[in-house]
């Protein structure tokens, strides 16, 4: 008796080989509607009969196209399908390679934040692994995940900024004051922009500027291109205090006053703190400043 949701799969299958045979421009496309397509029919083949069809296709499979099709990744195929179901969006410009890491992910709002990001920034599949190891959709804000929940477009230039933001010591520094600090993130400058969003660039780091007869010296200067704004960042090696608020608004004011152009949008401050405390930022009435946490590795 024919097994129709076998014959069913067999004909996508085979319809893909061909498809990547001759068409490389659209392997991709052609082999992610035809996982979805194959995971559903595994998924209702699987109501019918039960888990064990799972393995007795994969035999029958592997035997006529190879070990692409074993028991385990027609498992993931399966749970591709699920995913997709379940809201995961469907994004043609990644590769199989990549969904195969995003359906390990059991929060659909972080698999579309990951693939999201992989499309965006056109990530590969080793990028992905990092930045879900580092655990980047996690280290966001709630209103930030709330935003992408609700696809709205976020558009404040600390929605993407990291809590806590890893800062890497390639060098082993064991004490860490502000300077090493400031020195570890010049030494990997471009994982640190990264760990602050989209669109930051660096412009100088112990950058001078006179208030009344004194130099004053801002850690981190930066502007985002996509906001079109100077970002301050100070960082500090202790619990956030009072006085680092009222350093930091100084700063921004300054730039907003001296270097800032009428076309540039006001400055952000960014407080890099090793903990921080909610009760005195709750208290700050300048919402351009932000306050994160980092953690050095």
């Amino acid at each position: 008796m024919s097994d129709k949701y076998y014959e069913s799969i067999r004909s996508k299958i085979l319809d893909n080989e061909i498809v990547k045979k001759v068409k490389d421009y659209s392997k991709n496309r052609s082999d992610l509607d035809t996982y979805l397509d194959v995971g559903k029919i595994l998924s209702e083949a699987g109501k019918h009969y039960g888990e064990g069809i799972i393995k007795k296709y994969s035999i029958k499979l592997t035997k006529e196209f190879g070990k692409g099709y074993n028991e385990t990744n027609l498992k993931r195929i399966r749970k591709f399908y699920y995913i997709v179901q379940k809201g995961a969006t469907l994004w043609h410009q990644l590769s199989w390679s990549h969904y195969r890491i995003l359906i390990t992910i059991d929060d659909i709002n972080a698999i579309n934040y990951y693939s999201r990001i992989c499309v965006t920034r056109l990530y590969s599949v080793r990028t992905l692994n990092t930045i879900i190891k580092n655990k980047e959709y996690e280290r966001l804000d709630e209103e930030t995940k709330l935003k992408l929940i609700n696809n709205k477009e976020t558009n404040k230039v600390t929605d993407y900024v990291k809590n806590p933001i890893i800062i890497h010591n390639k060098n082993n520094y064991e004490i860490i004051s502000e300077k090493v600090l400031q020195q570890m993130i010049l030494e990997d400058i471009p994982s640190f922009l990264k760990e602050l969003g989209n669109g930051f660039t660096f412009i100088d780091n112990e950058y001078k500027i006179k208030i009344g007869e004194r130099f004053n010296y801002i850690d981190l200067l930066l502007f985002n291109i996509e906001f079109n704004c100077y970002v301050v960042i100070e960082l500090k090696i202790t619990e956030l205090k009072k006085e680092h608020i009222g350093q930091i608004e100084v700063y921004m004011n300054y730039i907003d006053k001296n270097i800032k152009k009428s076309t540039h949008d006001k400055t952000i401050g960014i407080i890099l703190v090793r903990k921080n405390n909610k009760y005195i930022i709750e208290y700050c009435s300048d919402s351009r400043i932000k306050v994160k946490e980092y953690i050095t590795i």
